[in-house]
Parts: C-alpha cells; structure tokens; sequence
C-alpha cells in the first residue's frame, strides 16, 4: 500500500489525555464529527491515550465515515495497571493491534506506529511483528514514533517505513539534525506532533503555574519557573510577526511548518472546534518567506529555554537531541 497523507491532520490525545481533565465523551465525539465535517481527513490516536478511550472515541466518529479518513494508530506504549510501559516485543504488538481494531470498530488500520523504541527489544523484531500485521491487512502501512534516523535505517531493512512522527516546531527542531532530510531522501512522511509546541505558539499558555494538576506541560522543563520567563519574553515579538503575516499565532506556526517540505505533515491537537476550523486555514495561509525566515530566526534552538523533556521523558524517546552529542553515522 502506498499511503498519502493530507497536508494537515488531527491529533486526537487531547480529546482523553494529557492535558489535564479532558473533555466529556460527547463532547470529544461533537469536536471530531465536526473536525470531519471541516474536511479534516487524518486522524491520529493511540493505544496509551486515554487507556484505550481515545481509540474508541474515534472510533465512534468515524462510524458510517471510515472510507473519508486516513486512520492512524499506535502500539508499544500502553497503560498497565495505571502505569505506562514501553513495550515493543512481538507479542505484545500483535495483541495491541487486535485490541486497536476492536476499539476502533474497523477492520484494517490505515497507518500503525510503533509509538516508542523499546530499547530491550531490537527495533527489527518490533517491526517485523507490525510487517505480519500489514501482510495480514490488519494495517496498511507502518509507521515509528520518536526514532532516530539509525533506528529508521535499521527498521528500513526489515520493512517499509511509510511515516515517521516525530516532535517538531519552531521550538522543538531536532527533526533538523538529520531526519527531516533522511524521510525527505526516502519518501517517508514526517508527521510532526505538537506542531504549536503544546499550546505555546498559539499564544495560549499565560501562567503554567495554572494549569491543571496533571498537566503534562507542568513536567516539562519549558514550561518551569527556571525557564519559562525567557521563553514567554518571545511571545510579543511572536504575535506581532503573526500580525504582519495577517493570520493567527498557531497559523504562522503551522504555515512554517508546512514550508518545511511537502513530506512534513503537522497534527495539531485541540478540545475546540473553532481551533480546528483555525488550524485548517492554515493550509490557506500565503506568508511571505522572508517573514518565515524571520519566525525561525525568534523562535529558535537558540533563543528557547530549556530541553524539550525532563530526565525520564528523555530516557525514553529515542529522536536525536540538541542536548546530547550527535552521533554520526
């Protein structure tokens, strides 16, 4: 199968996880039928989102409407006994796939990731379970999430790689440290969650301290008195270059996003129809590349405060880091 994505896509997490109390089951479903009715056709949850809910959120809105979205999915990270654990070994995999399926209510899913690297498993033997799948057509195409370009090649060898999903945005680029190019090279989408930066270029975060209790932002370096200061100094020469551009913050971002390169495909998440509405003009959005030039120029490696994760968030994503030396390969 040759997967296309649409330029733009929808991540679902926010609708059963992560960001505090989420929003009630009808009105996560409201947000995604209405997500589908403003021409949103890639949809992209999780088995670790919600414990399983999100899958079957989704699935509840793409009911009688498969055939109009591309449908995307993870495994190898799921909650276990309230805990989250990593694991990528073959067995569990084709469990989770099942389990997928039967919370999403179809019959084949159109993209599966593996949603981390489990490190005690060799990437080759997590890939080959999801390759079975695919010859199964229980999947389509595979994806990896949160890899780094060796751990591409090396999952390359057992089986195609159709996407890579990867954090990337103005503030987070270390996508820029080889795999933006290496998915570029190979004709692998590069879907990039938390294109806004979990919420900081959309303007939409004013005091962490008040966010709520189990808020994954309140773990997250950037957002943390020792730093947040210096990263909220660049919010107004951010929203004035959103001015200029005659568009909205979180549309200037994903517009730069967009501008990377026609592999990159942005999934923005939302609790909020109007931002979804918001987030699909942005495809519509004509910026002026210089004024593009100028946003990567403010709201850079260099001019941001803090590592994207804390220790434990780091020792578990795999993705090259602009705080540890690059390997070269």
């Amino acid at each position: 199968m040759t997967l296309t994505l649409p330029r733009l896509g929808l991540g679902c997490m926010n609708l059963s996880h992560a960001y505090g109390v989420p929003p009630t089951p009808e009105e996560g479903l409201a947000v995604l039928r209405s997500a589908l009715d403003e021409g949103v056709r890639h949809l992209d949850t999780a088995t670790l989102y919600g414990g399983g809910r999100n899958e079957e959120l989704v699935g509840r809105a793409i009911a009688g409407r498969r055939e109009e979205v591309v449908l995307a999915s993870k495994g190898g990270m799921a909650m276990v006994d309230g805990v989250k654990v990593i694991d990528g070994r073959p067995a569990t995999l084709r469990a989770q796939v099942d389990a997928s399926l039967a919370r999403l209510g179809v019959d084949h899913i159109d993209l599966y990731y593996l949603h981390r690297w489990d490190r005690t498993v060799p990437i080759s033997e997590s890939v080959g379970a999801l390759a079975e799948a695919r010859d199964a057509g229980k999947i389509g195409a595979i994806g990896l999430s949160e890899v780094s370009v060796a751990r591409l090649r090396e999952a390359q060898a057992v089986a195609p790689i159709a996407a890579v999903q990867n954090e990337y945005s103005l503030w987070s680029r270390n996508p820029e440290l080889g795999m933006l190019e290496a998915t570029r090279e190979s004709g692998v989408a590069l879907v990039a969650f938390s294109p806004v930066a979990r919420g900081f270029l959309a303007d939409s975060v004013g005091d962490p301290e008040q966010l709520a209790a189990k808020d994954i932002r309140r773990a997250m370096p950037r957002f943390q008195p020792d730093h947040w200061p210096s990263n909220a100094a660049l919010l107004p020469g951010w929203r004035s270059l959103a001015a200029a551009a005659g568009c909205s913050p979180a549309q200037l971002a994903l517009a730069w996003l967009l501008s990377r390169g026609e592999h990159v495909v942005p999934i923005p998440g939302t609790t909020n129809i109007d931002h979804v509405r918001e987030n699909q003009r942005a495809q519509e959005v004509a910026v002026d590349p210089e004024l593009l030039e100028r946003a990567g120029e403010l709201i850079d490696t260099s001019t941001v405060s803090g590592p994207r994760y804390n220790a434990t968030g780091s020792g578990e994503v795999d993705a090259e880091s602009f705080e540890q030396p690059v390997a070269r390969r």
